[in-house]
């Protein structure tokens, strides 16, 4: 046999097909003595039968005839060797994924010959076989149609009872290969995207509808993963642990890019089911209360991660029902999402909620502040950050009383330089998610201008309301001065679908004193001396897109703060002149009012937000850097220069119409 098998004939002809089928029906049991000959029949089969469907019809006629696929499955029965297993999946899946034929195609999915390939007990011991295994599944999964995948599934009344490819590839959804999980999650893009009524009310029923809390699970796994790498390097920053975060941000990013495209396949119920696990598996117990709560064990993250991690399912998955639940739950402190009594707050005490000191007028409720222990009077106040202070100094840090939305805000009045970017890094997010209701960013204090003339416009052309009149009035700029309708039913979903019972006074609060507050802490934000200048040109930024609507809520005294730091600045700047570096002042004025002007002009901000996540750079070389050297120097003349610029650009583009009012 072995010579006649390696005689001379015409490689890619009919009559070698039909020789090594011959042969291969002639073998009885595969062992050690005749694997390599089993090996290479199937590995030239495979050659012949995909040469034919582009050349010769004949062959792969000859291939049904002979019914060679049963040949295969019978091989693989009386095999004992692990190789003719691995050559018989890549056999397979080879033909499958060169095969154009609608035809060849469809006969390959019959005779249940391919279900029970894909049911069969491969010794998955050896990892080579399983990825073999797992490669055989999505070829297949890349032939799906509305009339292969029938081939593939088993009815009754009906209903799709059973599927095989499906249950098997997701059994190692989570496998700790990499590329195993990427497969399988392109197997499973491909089922969802046929778009069998089917096939995608079985994929949602209660027995297989896990498979989506189980992503989550594996996803919040994966976050409190990234949280030990950005704990370990604020303690060890450096090049490895900064690279080491960044592929562990891509992981991140590709399972959510994985939801967005899952939910894009357009199966109703996966939207729903996606959201409610997200928010109860991952945003409830453990983002939330993590941005106020201290870790206590394993399962809760900083707030630095978390914030991160809230912008990237805001930006990245994109369901409408998701992001409102999101923005309304910051209306409420953090004891409502409070899972069990192991986690306990940071000295936070409870209270209710605060208002700043130049509050807009007509608000004569909010002119004392009760802390819980320190009765604030606003009024006697020259700064709202000394709210801040005051009930820092009594507590410790941000009291627990207020509200998240409050607590953001409150960051960056009191926050470090990392917190105050995160913070900015959510509100700025909000403000671009294209999914938030305008009354929900109005509530929260954030809506654009142009979103608010957009709808006024809108309405005006088709003549609802007083869309016209509140267009072009100097006077009124809000859609109106109360909560939303939407946020009413965002609010009633948390306490009745979520068990989020916690009730909070700021939700009955005006937008128009939102919209002060944000306004008032950025404003605030301008005046500390402690915050890097790249961290406010972010910081401008938001309040360059949110100003124009907020005019009425600037006020005099934020006039006075913003006048006031930019004196300092310039003065600070002016005694660089007498410094290390007076030759490279103008160079450097020039090449960072570049970049200053295009960071606050920008369509978007210009850091993404893993830079949240990435240890500062400046803060390591402030530790190995004499602040004597020529070098430091040279930082502090630079960083005076950008803080400088952010004035400037802040008055000539932000507050420049503002100020003639006055």
């Amino acid at each position: 046999m072995w010579r006649s098998f390696w005689r001379s004939r015409d490689r890619f002809s009919l009559d070698e097909l039909r020789y090594l089928t011959e042969q291969l029906a002639k073998v009885q049991i595969v062992n050690e003595v005749n694997k390599d000959f089993v090996i290479e029949a199937l590995r030239s089969i495979a050659e012949l039968i995909t040469y034919g469907d582009q050349h010769d019809s004949s062959f792969f006629e000859f291939f049904m005839e002979k019914q060679v696929m049963g040949e295969f499955v019978r091989v693989l029965k009386i095999s004992r060797t692990v190789t003719v297993s691995l050559q018989l999946l890549q056999t397979i899946s080879i033909m499958i994924q060169n095969l154009k034929g609608e035809h060849a195609i469809y006969y390959m999915f019959s005779n249940e010959h391919m279900n029970y390939l894909i049911t069969y007990s491969f010794d998955f011991n050896n990892e080579e076989l399983l990825s073999y295994y797992i490669s055989f599944l999505r070829a297949i999964s890349g032939k799906l149609n509305k009339n292969t995948i029938s081939l593939l599934v088993k009815t009754q009344n009906d209903e799709v009872v059973s599927f095989p490819l499906y249950v098997e590839a997701i059994r190692y959804a989570f496998h700790e290969e990499n590329m195993i999980r990427t497969a399988v999650r392109a197997l499973t893009l491909n089922v969802y995207h046929v778009g069998d009524d089917g096939v995608n009310r079985y994929v949602t029923s209660a027995i297989h509808a896990d498979y989506f809390s189980n992503l989550v699970t594996f996803f919040h796994k994966q976050c409190v993963t990234l949280n030990g790498l950005v704990s370990g390097a604020a303690k060890n920053p450096g090049h490895d642990s900064t690279s080491t975060i960044l592929a562990a941000v891509d992981e991140i990013e590709d399972n959510l890019y994985y939801f967005s495209d899952v939910i894009s396949a357009g199966i109703p119920d996966v939207g729903r089911l996606i959201t409610d696990n997200i928010l109860q598996i991952l945003i409830f117990p453990l983002l939330l209360p993590s941005l106020r709560i201290e870790a206590v064990d394993e399962l809760q993250i900083g707030a630095m991660t978390s914030l991160y991690l809230i912008c990237c399912i805001l930006h990245i998955v994109k369901i409408k029902d998701l992001a409102n639940t999101i923005a309304a739950a910051l209306f409420f402190p953090v004891e409502a999402f409070k899972q069990n009594s192991e986690s306990k707050l940071n000295g936070y005490m409870p209270g209710p909620g605060f208002v700043h000191e130049s509050q807009p007028p007509g608000d004569e409720n909010l002119n004392k502040v009760d802390t819980g222990h320190v009765t604030v009077d606003v009024a006697n106040l020259s700064s709202s950050s000394h709210i801040h202070a005051a009930v820092i100094a009594q507590n410790g840090c941000i009291g627990s009383h207020l509200c998240l939305r409050e607590a953001l805000l409150s960051c960056l009045s009191s926050g470090d330089d990392a917190l105050v970017l995160g913070c900015l890094g959510l509100l700025s997010t909000l403000l671009q998610t294209k999914e938030l209701e305008e009354s929900m960013l109005d509530a929260l204090g954030i809506l654009p201008q142009r979103k608010q003339h957009k709808k006024l416009l809108l309405q005006a052309l088709v003549g609802e309301g007083l869309g016209e009149e509140q267009l072009f009035s100097s006077e009124s700029r809000s859609i109106r001065d109360g909560i939303g309708s939407e946020l009413d039913g965002y609010l009633q979903k948390l306490k009745e679908q979520y068990g989020v019972l916690y009730y909070s006074p700021e939700v009955e609060t005006s937008p128009r004193v939102h919209r002060f507050q944000v306004l008032d802490a950025l404003v605030n934000l301008f005046c500390r001396s402690n915050i890097s200048a790249e961290t406010l040109w972010d910081g401008g930024w938001l309040l360059r897109q949110l100003l124009p609507y907020s005019e009425a809520e600037f006020n005099s005294h934020h006039l006075n703060l913003l006048r006031g730091s930019y004196k300092n600045c310039s003065s600070a700047l002016q005694q660089e002149i007498r410094g290390l570096w007076p030759d490279l002042l103008i160079t450097v004025l020039c090449d960072e009012w570049k970049k200053c002007k295009k960071a606050i002009e920008a369509s978007s901000p210009q850091k993404e937000p893993k830079c949240i996540l990435l240890p500062s750079q400046k803060s390591y070389y402030n530790d190995v850097i004499p602040s004597e050297s020529s070098f430091a120097a040279g930082e502090r003349m630079c960083e005076l220069v950008k803080l400088m610029l952010c004035h400037v650009e802040l008055h000539l583009k932000g507050v420049k119409s503002v100020i003639f009012s006055f």
